[in-house]
């Protein structure tokens, strides 16, 4: 599945030229403007699924065309704005009319692939400042643990109590967290997400609460997710300074971005997830007591799928039908002997891993049932933790990170090329790529494989 499509609006031609290689690279479709008009006409030819704006050009400026974009009331696709320089009102009246988040000149190439997928991925789940493209997923399964999981989060929606989803990696917390947002009075409202274990230092409370410089205002997730919901996505990865400014906002009700003066109103409610025992991390002296109190006001735990597998032929055909809709994958159906042998299977990557595995037979496989005997070759062949003879691959960090990267492209699509029998059609579903980029890709690498 071939990734966004992004219109780049920029009066400077090398920054146009630098981030559009850069997206590309990465495997989004991108167009670019090098004005307001001109981004008109792009958008009228095509419209984005996200739009990264230059706040000041000639003629008519980034804030002046965002407004009319959302006139409607929202703008129909997530926007990041791209600033040079600016004011607190600047970035306020942005913020109102609907912009997501800003990056700042001199660009971050880091930063902008992570603000671009964290956008993206705000809007995917119904949050931000796009329009929800679906209601949050129920989650799956009909055994009386997720019956009765799915009553407490509407139960618990209904309040605005901050909430802590335990669980193991893989077992559908964040699903839980996301219907659990969907059900609640702020369904209208963002829906902002932030992975713990990405940030760390300073960044981490760039992240949560944003920074000031000069006067330029950067909001952060807490700001992002006012009238709306934050996910902290394993909140046990949170640093102790992180830790300790959250700690401090939740009392306080109210925080100040980094570098800032005024204090901002916390306005989002929290839900945080984590695979780890909190209890156990505030005894050990990881996790601070009062924290883990104040996250901790409803407790939801999401059990290991071995511990449900009534549920698992539901999953898969739920999966099926997702990546079938989704992907474009061929359908193929499921057994009911396979559909059993899948029942006593433990799934060590619980629900994850059973879509992965979904995943990879409607991939690899020509006929349309799946039967047991393919299904124990498949639960053979890639056994849950383990990786491929010589993966991943030695590369020298003394490399440039382009020649670096090259190399691991290298190793990594021949694997997934062994994987897809040599087939560049199945190794497009695999990697994700559409298949004009995947070939060129190829080409230049030196691969070859067949149709």
């Amino acid at each position: 599945m071939s990734k966004a499509h992004v219109l780049v609006v920029d009066d400077e031609p090398d920054i146009r030229g630098l981030v559009r290689e850069i997206l590309e690279d990465e495997g989004y479709q991108v167009v670019t403007a090098d004005s307001a008009d001109e981004a008109r006409q792009r958008l009228a030819e095509q419209r984005p699924d996200l739009a990264l704006l230059d706040i000041w050009m000639p003629g008519e400026d980034g804030v002046s065309l965002l407004r009319e974009w959302a006139s409607g009331g929202a703008p129909p696709f997530p926007v990041v704005m791209i600033s040079g320089h600016g004011t607190v009102e600047t970035a306020v009246e942005a913020t109102r009319h609907g912009a997501t988040d800003f990056v700042e000149k001199p660009l971050s190439m880091g930063k902008l692939l992570v603000t671009v997928e964290q956008a993206l991925s705000r809007a995917a789940a119904g949050g931000g400042a796009a329009t929800p493209a679906e209601p949050p997923l129920e989650p799956v399964g009909r055994s009386a643990h997720m019956q009765a999981l799915r009553e407490q989060a509407r139960r618990i929606a209904a309040s605005d109590s901050w909430v802590l989803i335990t669980g193991e990696a893989g077992s559908g917390r964040k699903c839980l967290a996301r219907y659990l947002h969907g059900q609640s009075p702020r369904n209208n409202g963002p829906l902002v997400e932030l992975a713990a274990g990405t940030i760390a230092g300073v960044a981490a409370a760039e992240e949560l609460f944003g920074r000031e410089v000069g006067g330029r205002v950067m909001p952060g997730r807490l700001e992002a997710a006012a009238g709306g919901t934050l996910i902290i996505d394993e909140v046990a990865d949170l640093d102790d300074e992180a830790q300790t400014r959250l700690a401090s906002a939740i009392d306080a009700a109210s925080f100040q971005r980094v570098g800032g003066a005024g204090r901002v109103p916390l306005a989002a409610r929290m839900i945080a997830t984590t695979a780890r025992d909190l209890s156990a991390e505030v005894h050990a002296g990881r996790f601070r007591s009062d924290l883990y109190y104040a996250l901790g006001v409803v407790p939801l735990q999401v059990l290991p799928l071995r511990e449900h597998v009534e549920d698992v032929p539901e999953l898969v055909a739920f999966y099926v039908d997702r990546l079938v809709e989704r992907e474009g994958l061929h359908y193929r159906h499921f057994t009911v002997a396979a559909q059993n042998r899948l029942r006593h299977h433990d799934w060590p990557g619980n629900v994850r891993e059973l879509r992965n595995f979904v995943q990879r037979l409607l991939v690899l496989g020509d006929h349309v049932d799946i039967d047991v005997a393919e299904v124990e070759e498949a639960l053979v062949a890639a056994p849950a933790g383990t990786a491929p003879d010589g993966w991943p691959p030695a590369i020298s960090l003394d490399l440039p990170l382009r020649e670096a990267r090259e190399q691991f492209e290298r190793a990594y699509l021949r694997q997934q090329l062994e994987r897809a029998g040599g087939s560049v059609a199945k190794l497009a579903r695999l990697a994700g790529m559409e298949r004009t980029h995947l070939y060129r890709k190829l080409r230049a690498l030196g691969i070859e494989g067949r149709g």
